[in-house]
């Protein structure tokens, strides 16, 4: 077979290449950010479990306060990938100002908390756009497998970002390695400037138009299911997330070399759920996909507040978990995306996808700051148990709900939409 034959069909279209190239490499970034950030503030700054908790909430808040508003105005303009664009090239501004503060001996939590809020609200603005981006590239039938190699490339920046985070932290310092992290996001501009995708017209402004997305998720059985269920899963899952680092550092002893390689060993998981997700999808159903990948993202973090004794058996017990949750995450992710994207009409596609964000990322903050007032109160390792047992629990919101016994995508109620 040539080697041509064996790259994805849609790799081999330009347009495409080039958007998933650039999403690929600004991934990798956001997994650079995701464990220097954290590590600048408890290495650099000293940061308690409350500050690691504002910390978080910083970065999360505009999930909640901007998907909405943003979601509504990326459906009323033309061209969205501009807008993609400009957030791609001032997150990496941001992000350069926390190493020129460090260098320069100036650096605060407050500063730390400023630049989470200011690259999560442009990350707001970027997804926003990138909802409809990405159905102006892939036709419908092709979901499963656009989103397959988007959340692979997912998977491999689980797999690459950690362990060179982790690296970058432990030779450069944790403000430094965010330099890479702004590399990224200049990357991801450069190859979105060079697509030009007819992108769908701009919604008409009428009466409604702000609220139109929440009102079509809370009218719709399955989007409404699927809602519940994730945010719950966000609320605990973000507690969760919040004191891992804390955790692993400090309860555990771990350096951020190791947590670095556990992060990115755990991510080899991920890679082969997305390659294996489209064939459990055509196996068992989309349905019963999403409800086999939310137990086993979920079950598994069980282990890590379980985890004690040697430092040999620790580390393994941390593996484990990492490689079967990122499994079942990436089945999720591609179930679940694909029928959201079937689902929602691509009139109120950007509005539905702001309220979606709002009413399941904005858990995100809830979680996070739970997270600082429970770790502060009861301890790490107990917050812990409570963050990946509430989420094992959050699939009692989808047995029943039509999402079960959902087997193929259905073609989205263009007709349905309200005004």
């Amino acid at each position: 077979m040539k080697l041509r034959e064996r790259i994805p069909e849609l790799l081999r279209e330009r347009t495409f290449r080039r958007y998933w190239t650039g999403q690929t490499v600004s991934l990798i970034g956001d997994e650079i950010s995701l464990i220097a950030i954290p590590l600048a503030a408890v290495l650099a700054l000293g940061a308690d479990a409350a500050e690691m908790g504002w910390l978080k909430t910083a970065e999360l808040l505009p999930a909640l306060l901007l998907n909405i508003p943003l979601g509504a105005w990326a459906d009323r303009q033309a061209r969205r990938r501009y807008a993609m664009i400009a957030a791609d090239l001032a997150r990496a501004a941001l992000l350069l100002t926390l190493p020129v503060a460090y260098l320069l001996d100036v650096l605060t939590l407050g500063q730390l908390y400023v630049t989470a809020f200011g690259i999560g609200a442009l990350t707001v603005l970027f997804d926003a756009c990138n909802a409809t981006l990405f159905v102006a590239l892939v036709s419908s039938e092709r979901y499963v497998q656009a989103n397959s190699l988007v959340h692979g490339s997912r998977s491999m920046s689980w797999l690459a970002g950690p362990g060179a985070g982790g690296l970058l932290v432990q030779l450069l310092t944790a403000p430094f390695a965010l330099f890479a992290d702004a590399f990224t996001y200049l990357v991801s501009a450069r190859q979105l400037a060079r697509i030009k995708p007819v992108e769908p017209a701009p919604a008409l402004v009428t009466k409604g138009h702000f609220t139109a997305g929440l009102r079509w998720v809370f009218g719709q059985p399955t989007m409404r299911a699927l809602f519940a269920w994730s945010g719950t899963i966000q609320f605990f899952n973000y507690m969760f997330h919040t004191l891992f680092v804390l955790y692993v550092t400090v309860e555990l002893g771990l350096s951020a070399g190791v947590l670095g390689a556990i992060l990115g060993a755990g991510a080899v998981g991920g890679l082969l759920g997305a390659v294996y997700s489209g064939r459990v999808v055509r196996r068992f159903g989309i349905g019963p996909s999403i409800i086999v990948g939310s137990v086993g993202f979920t079950l598994p973090l069980v282990l890590i507040p379980l985890a004690d004794g040697p430092l040999p058996l620790i580390v393994t017990t941390l593996f484990v978990a990492e490689f079967l949750s990122c499994v079942g995450v990436m089945v999720i992710d591609v179930a679940a995306g694909s029928l959201q994207m079937a689902l929602i009409p691509s009139a109120i596609r950007s509005r539905v996808m702001g309220a979606q964000r709002t009413l399941n990322h904005g858990f995100r903050p809830l979680g996070a700051l739970t997270a600082g007032v429970l770790g502060t109160a009861v301890g790490l390792r107990p917050t812990l148990w409570i963050g990946t047992a509430g989420a094992v629990l959050a699939i009692l919101w989808l047995l029943p709900s039509p999402v079960p016994s959902t087997r193929e995508l259905p073609e989205p109620a263009e007709d349905a939409v309200p005004v």
